[in-house]
């Protein structure tokens, strides 16, 4: 019988939610070692962020969460995750900062080349390889233009690692960490504190050389002057919350101060001839004139009566003066909500398109699979029930209707049904199961017993109430025989619907919940999580229904059965009575004639 549901269940799922998705197989699979591909689409076009130009590599921020990734299919340390170009045969560089398989929040480094404004470009994420080594090339993922590149995704007390090939880590730590950075963690900085950057080759900025700096900040306080970088005779910093860059010929302001207590891009380019100052990846400063040679140390997080107090992430050096349409991407990508990079909702699997319904079972969390398991488990078992009542209460029924037929042939010859002549084994069955039969028994053993005591006289009336009780007991008997199980299914459809609703409500929840911490707002991150949430729903829903159905089915054959029986005792009652008095009367004209023989014969003797 589970195997029946089951099926019944899978049959649903297929008819009314597994619409097919896109196959597999238009385009070759990168590794057959891999099982699960999903798209990655880094859109440039007005449809996304609306980046016009080239913009050359570029290195996105793929956002990964419950909502549009199954944390279960991959390794529990993302070992086996893989990125290919949209040529479906090229590996691209990556690293992971962030990988939570418990939380479902992963953060990911993708090295995208040739990347264009006004094209909606296609990559590939693999993963499902339990045996796959580590994929990850954190150094390959930066061009040689970086000179530094910090995550602060450290532990706390660690120096800064630097995540490009010139291994300019910092000669310290940051004073704290935010795990709520704009991608992951970030450092904290209380006004004093600064971090330490040795002087190396890698960082060498000779005169009206390009340079690029780039970092997210976030302003706990906004009055006074604050570095954010410090190098030699440069500084881009905070004036009162206003970003600026100042530096020998050099001199540029932001139109706007930033918000305080919020993540902000500022980002500086010089191209040895023109300068520009960036907020959010929008221009708002630009000024002619060209760096000069700066050597030395540098700071980030604070310097030298300039202390920063907030927060600094995603800070990076370069020895090339980066176009305007990569910061923007850059902007774009690693803020909250940017509509650069989306992943695909269906996760194609090898060889199989799948279908809507198994991506949406795909992206049960816990709590609604345990509350879809306890709906199916409950499904399963008022399935069951109704099968056995079906069977049980058509059993009866037959029983009465063959019972029936043998008890009016019997007329006033009443024996236990085991002493009933002429019946084959059939009918005999048919009979042992009767509800009507079982009371018959005790009624006319309750009658044999009362004859053997008191012979043929007549039944008064309370031999018959004491036998009516007798026999009311077999029926009370039988209507919990008839009763029983039937609270499960009461359960199912009172319990099934509030049951799915709690695990509806608790998905939603940790789907928003998993959104914000994610920051990636978009409708592809919700609505997998809130259709797998309703998921939970309609697995009460299809548990309740049936119930309902099959209960007042049943409880459509219980009401004949139990008014037969309460008939069938008066018919019983009435039969065995009117048999006793014919039995009684009988007696006395037997004993009446006896006796006149006896005087006629005196007489005449």
């Amino acid at each position: 019988m589970t195997r029946i549901v089951l099926a019944i269940l899978l049959v649903l799922g297929l008819s009314g939610l597994a619409a097919p998705a896109a196959a597999a197989g238009d385009q070759g699979w990168w590794n057959k070692d891999w099982s699960y591909r999903k798209a990655v689409t880094v859109d440039t076009s007005p449809s996304g962020v609306n980046v016009t130009g080239a913009i050359g590599r570029t290195v996105v921020l793929v956002r990964l969460h419950s909502g549009n990734f199954t944390f279960t299919d991959a390794m529990p340390n993302g070992a086996d995750i893989r990125f290919v170009d949209s040529d479906n045969k090229t590996p691209l560089p990556f690293h992971i900062e962030h990988f939570d398989a418990g939380v479902g929040i992963a953060t990911a480094w993708v090295s995208v080349p040739n990347l264009n404004g006004g094209e909606k470009r296609a990559i590939w994420l693999y993963f499902g390889n339990k045996s796959a080594p580590v994929g990850a090339d954190e150094k390959g993922t930066y061009d040689p233009d970086y000179m530094a590149v910090y995550h602060f995704s450290e532990k706390p007390g660690t120096p800064s690692n630097d995540s490009s090939a010139n291994a300019n880590n910092a000669k310290s730590a940051p004073p704290g960490l935010d795990d709520g950075g704009i991608v992951s963690s970030a450092a904290r900085f209380p006004g004093q504190g600064e971090i330490q950057i040795a002087e190396s080759g890698s960082l060498a900025m000779p005169a009206a050389a390009p340079f690029t700096f780039t970092a997210w900040v976030k302003p706990d306080q906004l009055a006074g002057t604050s570095a954010i970088f410090a190098r030699g005779g440069l500084t881009v910093g905070l004036n009162a919350g206003v970003p600026f860059v100042s530096g020998p010929g050099i001199s540029l302001q932001a139109k706007t101060a930033l918000k305080q207590g919020d993540w902000s891009q500022v980002a500086f380019v010089s191209d040895g001839k023109v300068t520009h100052l960036y907020v959010n990846g929008a221009e708002q400063g630009t000024g002619a004139g060209a760096l000069s040679a700066i050597a030395g140390p540098a700071t980030l997080g604070g310097a030298a009566g300039q202390p920063f107090n907030g927060e600094l992430d995603e800070v990076r050096l370069s020895k090339t003066a980066r176009p305007a349409g990569m910061i923007q991407v850059m902007a774009e990508a690693e803020g909250k909500g940017g509509k650069l990079v989306t992943v695909s909702e269906t996760a194609e699997k090898q060889s199989s398109g799948g279908g809507v319904f198994f991506f949406v079972l795909s992206k049960l969390e816990g709590v609604d699979e345990v509350v879809v398991g306890v709906c199916l488990v409950l499904t399963t078992i008022s399935a069951l029930v109704m099968a056995n009542k079906f069977r049980y209460f058509a059993k009866c029924t037959k029983g009465n209707a063959a019972f029936m037929r043998v008890f009016r042939q019997m007329d006033d010859e009443l024996v236990p049904t085991a002493q009933i002549q002429g019946l084959d084994k059939k009918q005999t069955q048919l009979i042992k199961d009767a509800p009507l039969a079982h009371i018959y028994d005790v009624g006319i053993e309750e009658f044999n017993r009362r004859k053997a005591r008191w012979g043929s006289r007549p039944l008064t009336s309370q031999a018959i109430d004491s036998m009516r009780a007798v026999a009311s007991e077999v029926v009370v008997h039988e209507n919990h025989k008839l009763d029983a199980w039937m609270v499960i299914l009461t359960i199912a459809i009172s319990g099934g619907p509030f049951i799915g609703l709690l695990g509806t409500v608790m998905g939603v929840m940790n789907t928003f919940g998993g959104v914000a911490m994610a920051g990636d707002v978009n409708v592809n991150a919700i609505a997998p999580g809130i259709a797998a949430a309703l998921l939970a729903t309609i697995s009460g829903l299809f548990c309740a229904i049936p119930s309902l159905f099959g209960y007042n089915y049943l409880n459509s054959m219980v009401i004949p059965l139990a008014s037969d029986m309460g008939v069938f005792i008066d018919q019983l009652l009435t039969r065995i009575a009117e048999m006793q008095a014919d039995q009684a009367a009988t007696g006395e004209m037997d004993h009446f004639g006896m006796d006149d023989m006896s005087l006629v014969g005196v007489d005449d003797f």
